[in-house]
C-alpha cells in the first residue's frame, strides 16, 4: 500500500481554479479541500478527489478535466496524475472516474477547441 502525504503546497496550484457554472472558486466551494489531496513523492503520484456541489453536476467531467490541465501544466512531467470523484458525491461517479483517467479520453478530450476554451477560462487567473 503506498503511503500517501497530504500538502497545502499541491493546494496552492488548483486553489483558484473558478467552477464552469458559478462566479466562485472550486476551493470556495468546497469542491477540492486540502484534505482531498494525496502526494505520493516517491512514486510521483498526486491523487485529487473532488466533490461536486449536487450529486446531478453536469461539469463534474470539466471540472476534473480543470484539475488534470491545471496540474500537468504546474508540475513536473515526473508526476502521475488521478482525479476521482469523492465516493458517494455523484450519480455517475464510475463513469465520471473513467473518463478523467483514461489517457485516450483525456487527449480526445482537450483536442476539442471549445472544451478547452471553457477550460482556459476556468483556470484564467482572477485579479480581483
Amino acid at each position: 500500500m503506498k503511503c500517501f502525504l497530504f500538502s497545502l503546497t499541491f493546494l496552492n496550484h488548483i486553489r483558484d481554479i473558478k467552477d464552469p457554472e458559478h462566479p466562485y472558486t472550486l476551493e470556495e466551494l468546497k469542491v477540492i479541500t486540502e484534505d482531498a489531496i494525496e502526494i505520493d513523492n516517491h512514486h510521483s503520484c498526486v491523487r485529487v478527489t473532488f466533490t461536486p456541489t449536487v450529486e446531478h453536476c453536469s461539469m463534474a467531467t470539466i471540472i476534473g478535466l480543470c484539475l488534470r490541465v491545471k496540474l500537468m501544466r504546474s508540475l513536473p512531467s515526473r508526476y502521475k496524475v488521478d482525479i476521482k470523484v469523492a465516493p458517494g458525491s455523484h450519480a455517475t461517479e464510475a463513469a465520471v472516474n473513467k473518463q478523467l483517467n483514461d489517457k485516450e479520453r483525456v487527449a480526445a478530450a482537450l483536442e476539442n477547441p471549445s472544451l478547452v476554451d471553457m477550460i482556459d477560462e476556468c483556470l484564467a487567473q482572477s485579479y480581483d
